[in-house]
């Protein structure tokens, strides 16, 4: 197999690892063309702590400055929330949206303070969907508010208060995640609304974000019946490319929730579902747990390729998105 092939489709992977040094696996992965990792709270401790796994990770990279590896979080707010301890992290975004714009451009410029110095180039929020659905298992106190306008004007402050101060902002989940009754991580939401009510509710959050020149939005696993009947908006080219790309007009980054999540992993082989988030669309997928399933991924884009299921092409669009990013976002560890 071609060696450069296999590094280009290794950049489109987003891995996480345990512990809080990088171990063996992640280093082998790097090495092998990864260049993004996500941390959770398994790889958090004190400020000075997550400073230092940071730093570690980015120096993994054969040539730190030159070729960086981005390092993102989830860092929300509320009970989302990965670093505590001399951490500044905010409330629910349901009190940040009940506060108006200018609290939410107040939580931006706090997240740009609190983990820009620790080494972190992209947060993984805002939350984009609208809480819409009160049995609603995941969402909740995640999103601004019940009503579309209140998420649109306090998502877009965030964003832009987070990015102007050199934080990446991703929205999500593409195209809504706020009125299932399913939590994706463990089953596989269908909503069934016909396109009006899409457009009147789910969408405008989304605009407002690719408006306010958000750099990532991130899908969600959830079957939109109305736009893709049967199939998850991760894996979906009429969501993607379709209606976020085509319609709305995005161009950045399009960032996949963790395919090791139950709503794809309990229906789709890892490595065949890395194809079709790819061939919807996808430029960085996110696998967060186990390294056979990380390089299974890796393993399966590259086999793609070579018989002609993805092309090069399609493959060389995603790198110059991710590369744009990284050159807006991504930073050196301070001693490279």
């Amino acid at each position: 197999m071609d060696q450069s092939l296999r590094t280009r489709v290794a950049k489109m992977l987003c891995v996480g690892f345990p512990g809080h040094s990088p171990d063996a696996d992640l280093a082998d992965l790097v090495t092998e063309g990864v260049r993004s990792v996500i941390l959770f709270a398994r790889n958090a401790g004190s400020r000075a702590e997550v400073a230092k796994t940071i730093a570690a990770v980015k120096r993994l990279s054969p040539d730190p400055r030159g070729d960086p590896i981005m390092v993102c979080v989830d860092q929300e707010g509320g009970n989302t929330v990965r670093f505590t301890e001399g951490f500044d992290p905010p409330p629910p975004m349901r009190d940040v949206g009940g506060a108006g714009v200018d609290a939410a451009s107040a939580v931006g410029r706090r997240l740009a303070m609190d983990l820009l110095p620790v080494g972190i180039d992209l947060d993984l929020a805002p939350v984009m969907d609208v809480d819409s659905n009160p049995a609603n298992p995941v969402i909740g106190p995640r999103s601004f508010g019940i009503e579309p306008g209140i998420v649109s004007a306090c998502g877009a402050a965030m964003i832009e208060a987070m990015q102007s101060r050199g934080l990446g902002a991703c929205a999500k989940h593409f195209p809504g995640h706020g009125d299932t009754d399913l939590d994706s991580h463990h089953d596989l939401p269908v909503l069934r609304h016909g396109m009006e009510r899409i457009r009147q509710i789910e969408l405008p959050p989304f605009e407002a974000a690719i408006e306010a020149g958000v750099a990532a939005i991130m899908t969600t696993h959830v079957v939109f019946e109305a736009i893709d009947p049967g199939v998850p908006a991760t894996m979906s080219r009429a969501v993607i490319e379709g209606l976020l790309r085509g319609e709305l007009g995005f161009q950045g980054v399009v960032i996949s929730d963790d395919l090791e999540m139950a709503a794809i992993a309990d229906q789709t082989e890892v490595g065949e579902a890395a194809i079709r988030a790819v061939e919807a669309g996808v430029d960085l997928l996110l696998c967060c747990h186990r390294p056979e399933r990380q390089r299974r991924a890796i393993d399966a884009l590259a086999e793609a390729v070579t018989e002609g299921r993805l092309t090069e092409a399609r493959i060389d669009e995603s790198i110059r998105r991710l590369e744009t990013f990284f050159d807006a976002y991504v930073k050196p560890p301070e001693s490279a």
